[in-house]
């Protein structure tokens, strides 16, 4: 919630999401895909990030790791997330 955390902390957290992709665990899985959608929701510039690393995901041979990728992706780059990114990315430089 903390608005103010730079996007470096986040991108720094990526790598983790990516490595802990393949693990077959419910909990583990959904709680990748969570951190990975909620990351990409925040700006633009993560969105990208994320989305980035969700291709990566869906290059593994795992099926955990492709549908934290084909969740993510559909998610990330959906209208309504685009459309909501660009809009608070036009009212954050208009201040």
């Amino acid at each position: 919630h903390d608005k103010k955390v730079s996007d470096r902390t986040f991108l720094e957290f990526l790598p983790l999401i990516i490595k802990e992709s393949s693990d077959d665990r419910n909990f583990v899985k959904k709680a990748v895909n969570w951190a990975l959608r909620q990351i990409g929701k925040r700006n633009m510039a993560l969105n990208k990030a994320s989305i980035g690393a969700a291709n990566t995901i869906q290059k593994q041979d795992s099926r955990s790791a492709k549908w934290i990728a084909a969740d993510a992706l559909r998610e990330l780059a959906s209208p309504q997330v685009q459309k909501r990114l660009r809009s608070t990315s036009k009212e954050a430089s208009g201040k």
